[in-house]
């Protein structure tokens, strides 16, 4: 029954993470969202590392053993983030660019001649 918690709250991060960034890629909200996300990320990994022992106690109330386990499932989370933003980034990419190579196909497009 306790491990039932954090596999709740894993798969809950992972459907937001995909959520989040199907519906919201281009919005500025959704950028700034990005940046405070990884500042708290940032910000829970020194309190892990400087404080241990708190690590584990969280990990032991949401039906984790230890706490590096709940530290790598973190990791694995900001990884899929990482995973699913550069994904999705190089598509839009992808279609930028061929938006721009049919722009300047049509701009430089030569009519043919007349027989």
């Amino acid at each position: 029954m306790e491990k039932i918690l954090i596999q709740i709250l894993l798969l809950l991060a992972t459907a937001g993470l995909v959520l989040y960034f199907v519906s919201n890629r281009r919005k500025a909200r959704a950028k700034a969202g990005v940046k405070l996300g990884f500042l708290f990320f940032v910000i829970i990994c020194i309190w892990a590392v400087l404080r241990p022992d708190d690590l584990t106690a969280v990990a032991n109330f949401v039906g984790v053993d230890r706490g590096t386990d709940l530290l790598l499932y973190a990791l694995v989370i900001a990884f899929m983030f990482v995973t699913i933003s550069a994904y999705i980034r190089f598509r839009e990419q992808e279609l930028r660019y061929a938006q721009l190579a049919r722009a300047v196909a049509l701009q430089n497009a030569v009519p043919p001649e007349a027989d």
